[in-house]
């Protein structure tokens, strides 16, 4: 695609862009904005906008960048907490010709100043402190202020398809994060191609924005916007508690919930009720395999009329989805490929593989990105010459082993490479080797995906300390406060566990296989009961302690315990809570969990909760 993307031919009352080339966002929402100004365009718990208004608002953020010195083509950082400002954020940049780029607030400040320096990112729509940023980077807000005062909106500026949408930063294997630059017309792509699918349905939907702006999957959600759909944005609370989530879906009508296979577990019990109680939703599930059961469960809810899922699957080189099947019938398969999308199952010589083979998949089409930002080697590794396609047209490797069904759908088999999925979010392995042998006293590490039948899906970290260090080994504590500083909290390693050296196989690589497991080994020393002063006391600490020793598969428990220490993490955290509030009738977030995370100190936290009752 070449030229500008094509715009509004004339106002109708429905969300899709008819037949022909996709439709620019932007165009989309106006049409939206002239139909229906007074309509409900975004929420969050205390806020909500118009289209009118948004559009008002987006256009005063976006002339504000332009007035900072944002171009076409520029890149520019939004790292806000979520609501409706992040949206309006969002769009303005898209309004004034540029690209976003989304850096979490609550990443380390090392992370955020790698990810804006490697996005030469100028200015940034924050609520942070001007040092919050490196040198040269410009902070700007939302200023509704100005927004009541501006003069009538000016249109957005005129792109080109091959125009960049966002760069959305996966982890990297050489350790450091890359970016991900995809195109506005490969947006468009998809959000058409999900409607010409099915997946949307033709009217507009009340839609409850999920995931991370971080995560690619957010651009199926907050985009939908500009279709005409009304968002809802979920804040952190709502996210990651059942109770608030399933109260936000019912006050603002929600009929539409995205969410990994792991939340829906978590969640699962108060939506199977929603749904047994005629409140029909429809989830889109992404960002890891749907596992057998959750798949069998899910096509007899749908098959009952209760509720309907899909289950999408898609790089975020490829724009987010590429494949997408309804949750029924029988096992899993991430379905066909979406209209407009060309996947191909290939061997090493890149040649088809029958159907009901294995074969590595390479997607092609419109939703291609346009490769990593700053990378040109590893974009040429990964992003082929389409030898199907007689226009010179790329195609993606995926690493991913899939094979063909009869009826066309995909079976996803797993990686051909160390990269994985925990908790939805795409993890390369060897970032965090490369973080942990930058650390003092560490010479090698290896990391891998451990399973436990308790608190499911972890990162376990193997060590190797010089043969003669000049100061001890660091401890299981040390490592994790150093990778704190540099690594999100999805990718800090539950366990560590120390080796005299790492086994190799005899082509002198790690043998992954032949670690032990990680209890075996802890870097930690080994837990006593010689303290009395460590023991839990009372009735919420005790309560507290045999919760963590459940939730976490630990023997024992002390009173100065760390949660994420002893291998928490945000699902774990909201089955703790659930059962604190069951006991206690306290209303309580995963987020207090994070604020007090020593058992000690979260039984304090929980008496004053209910003292306040």
């Amino acid at each position: 695609m070449t030229g500008v993307l094509e715009g509004p031919h004339g106002l109708d009352t429905t969300v899709a862009p008819g037949p022909g080339r996709p439709v620019d966002l932007l165009d989309r929402l106006h049409r939206t904005v002239a139909q229906a100004p007074e309509r409900t365009a975004v929420r969050d718990r205390a806020d909500a906008l118009t289209f009118g208004q948004l559009d008002a608002l987006t256009a005063t953020v976006a002339a504000t960048l332009t007035g900072a010195g944002v171009r076409p083509g520029d890149r520019v950082g939004v790292s806000l907490p979520r609501g409706t400002d992040l949206v309006v954020a969002l769009l303005a940049v898209w309004r004034a010709g540029a690209a976003y780029v989304p850096i979490d607030p609550a990443y380390p400040s090392e992370r955020r100043h790698t990810m804006a320096r490697d996005a030469g990112v100028r200015v940034v729509v924050t609520t942070a402190a001007a040092d919050a940023w490196p040198p040269g980077v410009h902070g700007v807000t939302v200023d509704r202020t100005a927004a009541s005062t501006a003069p009538r909106p000016a249109p957005p500026v005129p792109v080109a398809a091959h125009a960049p949408a966002y760069v959305i930063y996966t982890s990297g294997s050489t350790g450091t994060p890359k970016g991900v630059q995809t195109t506005r017309a490969g947006v468009a792509a998809l959000v058409a191609a999900l409607e010409e699918a099915g997946m949307y349905a033709p009217e507009p939907r009340v839609v409850a924005w999920n995931a991370s702006v971080s995560f690619d999957a957010s651009v199926q959600q907050w985009a939908r916007v500009c279709r005409g759909d009304t968002l809802v944005v979920l804040d952190e609370d709502e996210r990651t508690d059942p109770g608030r989530l399933t109260a936000a879906l019912d006050a603002h009508g929600v009929q539409d919930l995205d969410l990994t296979p792991s939340h829906w577990h978590l969640l699962r019990d108060d939506l199977l009720a929603r749904a047994a109680a005629g409140r029909h939703l429809r989830l889109f599930m992404g960002g890891e395999p749907v596992p057998e059961g959750t798949w069998q469960e899910l096509a007899a809810e749908r098959a009952a009329g209760r509720l309907d899922a899909l289950n999408l699957y898609g790089p975020t080189e490829c724009t987010v989805d590429t494949a997408a099947a309804w949750i029924d019938g029988d096992g899993p398969h991430i379905g066909p490929a979406l209209p407009g999308v060309r996947a191909h199952v290939l061997d090493a010589d890149l040649d088809p593989v029958a159907d009901g083979a294995e074969g590595e998949l390479y997607l092609a089409g419109p939703q291609v990105a346009l490769g990593y930002l700053n990378r040109p080697a590893l974009t040429a590794t990964r992003f082929v010459a389409d030898p199907f396609a007689a226009d010179g047209s790329r195609m993606y490797r995926t690493g991913d082993q899939v094979r063909r069904r009869p009826d066309g759908a995909l079976e996803y088999l797993g990686r051909i490479d160390r990269q994985i999925k925990i908790r939805g979010y795409r993890v390369e392995l060897g970032e965090i080797e490369a973080a942990l042998t930058r650390q003092p006293g560490v010479s090698a590490a290896a990391v891998t995906l451990h399973r436990s039948p308790v608190s499911g899906e972890q990162l376990a970290a193997y060590v190797v300390s010089p043969a003669d260090p000049a100061d001890a080994p660091p401890t299981a504590d040390a490592l994790r406060e150093q990778l704190a500083l540099v690594l999100p909290q999805f990718m800090l390693p539950t366990t560590y566990t120390r080796l005299d050296a790492l086994p190799l196989t005899v082509n002198g690589k790690v043998d992954l296989a032949a670690l032990p497991a990680p209890e075996e080994q802890p870097t930690a020393a080994p837990e006593t009961d010689e303290d009395p002063d460590n023991a839990p006391n009372g009735e919420v600490e005790t309560l507290i302690a045999a919760v963590w020793s459940e939730v976490l598969g630990r023997p024992r428990v002390h009173a100065d315990d760390d949660f994420f220490a002893m291998g928490g993490h945000s699902l774990i955290a909201l089955r703790v809570v659930a059962r604190l509030k069951k006991q206690f009738g306290i209303a309580m977030s995963t987020r207090e969990v994070y604020r007090h995370p020593q058992l000690r100190d979260l039984a304090r936290h929980v008496e004053e909760l209910r003292a306040a009752v």
